[in-house]
């Protein structure tokens, strides 16, 4: 009776030592693979050697389908970044001390997969974290990451790795330089120095003009005075019905607007301000006192009618407003 049992304990051990074995050889076997080619290239078979249990690795695999006939451009349009990201994962961890290896098991080369896993999207990770070792989870089951967002930065997919991997270094994400781009940027800085180092004499005078800078201000106090930024944020319609088979350009209550409105608005605005200006500094130089009287009477009906119209809008969004001003 007792060498019976001894001979079965004897090949239980045996056979635990063996998966210990067979496990890190595994992980061995395809980081050293990795070191040349990472992501690695899964299929079915190599898909379930990685994955199954016991594990003392663990692994992140992007189910993906990049075949045209498929029709996944989300899929193609990840792919660089995944790529990338094993590159720069292999390069900064050369000695397998996270214990973490990448793969891709494209649709056309683990069908019998995806059908296991009844997965009818693509691209997906899956995340296999170790079942033995100082960092097991003892159920092993993965964790899923879907693309909901649209296609994700390598920078992105390495912060969500992190969230589940163990404290610690892991390796940065090492991008090529993009010579074309240096190239196309330092074209274009040479080419507006050289622009401007001609047109120098020219665009100064312009750039000091202190009109052009007055009007320009004007403008965009006008434009700001007048509602125009409550229009972009409010998406106010241009013009309303009055309800009568007429227009209505000016809205009842000081919480509405139009954006006809707001033009009018403006308009009666800048009337008064360049009336206002001319009175105080175009008309003292007139040297003709009948030239300048006649523009005194001008320039001050001009100021008594924008302000009796603004009034009149004033009443009109506001009914209650007892005060007017001829002739309107």
């Amino acid at each position: 009776m007792k060498l019976p049992s001894l001979l079965a304990l004897s090949l239980l051990r045996a056979s635990c030592l063996g998966t210990r074995k067979s496990t890190a050889g595994v992980f061995e076997a395809y980081h050293t693979k990795s070191l040349s080619t990472s992501p690695l290239r899964l299929d079915d078979a190599s898909y379930d050697e990685l994955t199954v249990t016991p594990r003392n690795h663990s692994i992140v695999v992007l189910l993906t389908a990049l075949e045209a006939r498929f029709g996944c451009q989300l899929c193609r349009d990840f792919q660089p970044e995944w790529e990338l990201l094993g590159k720069s994962w292999a390069k900064g961890d050369k000695g397998g001390d996270s214990r973490i290896l990448l793969g891709t098991l494209d649709f056309a080369d683990g069908k019998g997969t995806f059908q296991k896993l009844m997965l009818q999207t693509a691209p997906i990770f899956l995340l296999f974290p170790p079942t033995t070792g100082q960092n097991a989870k003892p159920d092993g089951l993965p964790i899923r990451y879907d693309f909901t967002a649209g296609p994700q930065s390598a920078e992105q997919i390495v912060s969500w790795m992190g969230r589940y991997l163990p404290d610690g270094p892991k390796p940065t994400i090492q991008r090529p330089l993009n010579y074309l781009r240096m190239i196309a940027v330092t074209i274009i800085l040479l080419g507006v120095v050289s622009f401007f180092s001609v047109a120098h004499p020219y665009i100064l005078p312009i750039i000091q003009n202190r009109n052009l800078w007055a009007g320009v201000s004007l403008i965009t106090i006008l434009l700001f005075t007048s509602g125009h930024m409550f229009n972009h944020i409010r998406k106010v319609p241009y013009v309303a019905g009055d309800g009568k088979g007429g227009i209505s350009y000016f809205a009842g209550g000081f919480s509405n607007q139009f954006g006809m409105e707001t033009q009018i608005v403006a308009a009666m605005y800048g009337t008064l301000s360049f009336a206002t200006i001319a009175l105080a500094i175009k008309v003292p130089r007139m040297a003709d006192p009948k030239t300048q009287q006649l523009a005194v009477f001008v320039w001050g009906g001009v100021i008594l009618c924008m302000y009796s119209f603004l009034l009149s809008v004033f009443r009109t969004k506001n009914g209650g407003y007892p005060f007017h001003l001829p002739p309107f």
